[in-house]
């Protein structure tokens, strides 16, 4: 009987022995409460407690990938999206995620979550879109500072998927389309603008030397003659237009006079003449008119057959 006694009494100190010894691994730390309270952090290695009056809990320090469920969010601009993300994380402070927090992963989660909502509510969609590293920066600063007190530092948060609805993907999509509309036209512009300059300049060349249109004619031809065309454009010079035109409004020497330019009667009044006497009766007084310049082959008037008796 009392061999028994003896046995279990052995049995029972080897097994009060074998739960006061803990291992602790490279990748851990062990918090230890002695009756209550915390008595602090130990480990990588083998860790003995007292029996009955301590009591250890393992905090694994490496760091952890959380995937941030997805989130419906209003942007600034009123345009519904729907966001994940994912959240680098680690404990730093293995004696803090255990007393200040319930359960670190699950309230990092959380407040993941809502600062995910509120920063992406105060940007643009088009910040949302163009910015990311900026709103990344911005999310992983206020979820750290939110749970620095708990031991925890988060590292990185990354937006991984933004979806947006079809209606603005398709308005999206054309004002892509106009934009590079643009910027062909403008490229198309900025061509045209060259070229002419470029012909400006070899018009400059070509005036201070005359022979060098017939070169560059002469070249258009020997161009021509390689593709085997049967019609030939001969360019003339405007100039000789120019010298027929010339002659054709001039109009000759003969040709009449406008009437629009006939020199005008003057209205200035003839001097009067000497009054004739008749011997028949009084004198007669006449007056003729003043001959006009436009007038030199319009014969003179006949005197008054009075006047010749006299």
């Amino acid at each position: 009987m009392a061999w028994i006694l003896a046995g279990v009494i052995i049995v029972f100190v080897l097994l009060v022995l074998i739960s006061s010894i803990k291992v602790v691994q490279e990748y851990e730390r062990g918090v230890v409460f002695r009756l209550g309270r915390l008595a602090g952090v130990r480990g990588p290695g083998l860790i003995l407690l007292v029996p009955f009056i301590e009591r250890m809990q393992k905090i694994d320090l490496r760091t952890v990938t959380m995937d941030i469920p997805a989130q419906e969010v209003i942007t600034r601009d009123n345009v519904t999206v729907r966001v994940n993300a994912v959240a680098y994380f680690r404990v730093i402070d293995p004696s803090a995620a255990v007393v200040n927090v319930a359960d670190y992963i699950r309230a990092t989660s959380q407040i993941a979550q809502t600062t995910l909502r509120s920063v992406l509510g105060q940007s643009s969609l088009d910040d949302l879109l163009s910015q990311r590293e900026k709103i990344n920066q911005e999310l992983q600063q206020i979820i750290d500072e939110q749970t620095e007190p708990w031991g925890v530092k988060v590292s990185v948060v990354e937006v991984k998927d933004v979806e947006l609805p079809q209606s603005m993907q398709r308005a999206m999509a054309r004002q892509a389309e106009a934009e590079r509309d643009k910027r062909a036209k403008i490229i198309h512009a900025e061509g045209e603008f060259q070229a002419a300059e470029q012909l400006g300049r070899a018009a400059d060349i070509i005036n201070q030397n005359p022979v060098t249109i017939q070169l560059r004619y002469l070249q258009t031809l020997t161009e021509i003659g390689t593709e085997k065309n049967t019609t030939i454009a001969f360019p003339i010079p405007i100039d000789m237009f120019g010298a027929f035109m010339g002659s054709k409004s001039s109009g000759g020497g003969n040709s009449p006079a406008p009437f629009d330019k006939l020199a005008k009667v003057d209205d200035e009044p003839v001097a009067e003449p000497e009054p004739e006497v008749n011997g028949d009766g009084p004198a007669v007084e006449r007056e003729f008119p003043r001959p006009r310049p436009d007038m030199k082959g319009v014969p003179a008037p006949k005197s008054d057959p009075g006047s010749q008796n006299a």
